[in-house]
């Protein structure tokens, strides 16, 4: 279990998923929890702090409280997304963006899509450091990885045994789908509902694939990025018909993926490479090493330097680039 649990992977890897990660704090206090700041109009009587709120304990929401967290959050998650003192910076960023999710979560409604990115922001700053691009293994990064992965996974099936326990076999055949197509459908969701006991079979469906998720654990490399491709269309498919969006499981969920490989920057070199007027590197007419003198077989020198460069060596069963 333990040698699972630690099972090494680029440090590319985690580089990725770091950036990643902290871009995805900021945009979230900008984009999907901006209303967070407005709990400052609320009454402090309605504030219903979460257990965890209540233990350490932390104060009733003022306006100054929210709008320091907010700013200094913002701050910090940019800069930990550039990889700069993983600890220091990530340890911060978890520690106000739990504050940041404990206001949201203490006024009567909480949503289970945040347990991945908590759990990710939490072991984060232990993976140490990682460069975009570098293929040496860590077991560190390995476990923070593995980590938000089963916490991805928890929050699949913990989903299907709250709606079980608290349900029953009334949630299967019931009118759930139908009541959430009522409040928040799509003209997609009209047209799905029109089909005969779908919405029926698309709840026993729901249940069953919460249930088996875990079944991602134990799939050969290549069926589990596709069992995740599913877990991704399913949501794409949630967004579609009743608006219900789950942005911070699926920035979690790309723990699974092989971040390492998408490298923008390395992207955009390369394109503005192509751009570059010819001119900028034809051999010069009274260069000696002009290409027409070079013996056959032999490349110019100097030839494949730009395709070097970015180049990194090859991890472990896959292909040689980046």
């Amino acid at each position: 279990m333990s040698r699972w649990l630690t099972e090494a992977v680029p440090r590319g890897r985690v580089a990725a998923f770091r950036t990643l990660i902290y871009l995805f704090v900021a945009a979230d206090l900008v984009i999907f929890t901006p209303w967070v700041r407005t709990r400052v109009s609320v009454p402090g009587d309605l504030y219903r702090p979460l257990l965890i709120g209540r233990l350490l304990p932390l104060p009733t929401p003022t306006e100054t409280l929210v709008t320091v967290i907010f700013w200094a959050l913002l701050l910090l998650a940019l800069l930990a997304a550039t990889g700069r003192a993983p600890r220091l910076l990530g340890w911060a960023v978890c520690a106000l963006y739990l504050e940041w999710m404990i206001i949201a979560m203490s006024y009567g409604k909480v949503d289970h899509d945040r347990f991945g990115l908590l759990v990710a922001l939490a072991v984060l700053p232990t993976a140490g450091r990682a460069r975009h691009g570098d293929t040496t293994r860590t077991e560190a990064g390995g476990w923070a990885l593995r980590v938000t992965q089963v916490a991805v996974i928890c929050t699949y099936f913990l989903a299907a045994f709250a709606k079980l326990r608290f349900g029953g076999l009334d949630w299967l055949t019931g009118s759930v789908l139908a009541r959430a197509i009522i409040r928040r459908g799509t003209d997609l969701a009209d047209l799905i509902a029109q089909v005969p006991h779908l919405l029926i079979v698309a709840q026993f469906g729901i249940v069953a694939f919460e249930l088996l998720s875990p079944v991602v654990f134990f799939l050969p490399p290549r069926w589990r990025l596709a069992m995740v491709g599913f877990f991704y269309s399913f949501h794409a498919v949630t967004i579609a018909t009743i608006t219900i969006s789950f942005a911070p499981h699926l920035a979690a969920m790309t723990s699974f993926l092989p971040l390492e490989r998408v490298r923008p920057l390395v992207w955009a070199r390369r394109l503005v490479g192509r751009e570059t007027p010819a001119s900028a590197t034809d051999v010069s007419p009274a260069d000696p090493m002009d290409v027409d003198t070079v013996p056959p077989g032999q490349a110019p020198v100097g030839a494949g330097a730009e395709r070097t460069l970015d180049d990194q060596a090859p991890v472990v069963g896959r292909p040689v680039g980046p």
